[in-house]
C-alpha cells in the first residue's frame, strides 16, 4: 500500500491530528480506506519507532499500557515540508474508500455467500438429477453473463 516513507508521512500526519498509539492508528488507516486496508502491527510499531527515533514525535503519558504519541515541532515541520505529497497520500486514501465502497457493498457480499450457500445445499444432494444440476450451472451462468453486461 505504502513505501517507507509514505507511512511514515501518512502515521505522522494522523498523530499531528490527535495523539495516538500504534492501535489507534491501524484503526484510523482502517477507517480511512473504508475497511479495504489496515496495515499490520508488523509495520506500524517498527514505523512509530522510527518517527520517534527521528525526533519527529514523541510518547506522552497515557493512563494504560499502551503509549500514546504526539507530534514534536520537528515532526510538524517535517509534515509542512512535505504537505504535497501528505495531501496526496491523504487523497489516495479517499479514494481507495470509495472505490471499495463501490466494489464491495455489504449487501452484495450478503447476496454472493447467500447464492453460494444455496448452491453449495443443492449441489450436495444425492437425490438431484445430472439435468437439475446443469439447470442450476446454466442459471450461475446466465447471471454472471447479465451483471457482466450491466453498464
Amino acid at each position: 500500500m505504502f513505501d517507507g516513507g509514505e507511512l511514515r508521512l501518512v502515521l505522522l500526519k494522523l498523530i499531528a491530528d490527535e495523539p495516538r498509539h500504534g492501535y489507534d492508528l491501524i484503526r484510523r488507516i482502517e477507517e480511512l480506506t473504508g475497511g479495504a486496508y489496515a496495515p499490520s502491527p508488523g509495520v506500524i510499531y517498527p514505523t512509530i519507532a522510527l518517527l520517534d527515533e527521528m525526533g519527529l514525535i514523541a510518547a506522552r503519558e497515557s493512563d494504560g499500557a499502551k503509549k500514546r504519541f504526539a507530534v514534536t515541532d520537528d515532526g510538524m515541520a517535517h509534515l509542512t515540508d512535505h504537505a504535497g505529497q501528505v495531501a496526496a497520500l491523504t487523497a489516495r486514501l479517499a479514494a481507495l474508500a470509495e472505490h471499495h465502497e463501490r466494489t464491495d457493498s455489504e449487501a452484495a457480499r450478503r447476496a454472493m455467500r447467500n447464492l453460494g450457500e444455496v448452491v453449495r445445499g443443492k449441489l450436495r444432494r444425492e437425490e438431484l438429477s445430472e439435468e437439475r444440476r446443469y439447470e442450476i450451472v446454466a442459471l450461475i451462468d446466465e447471471v454472471a453473463q447479465k451483471i457482466e453486461r450491466l453498464k
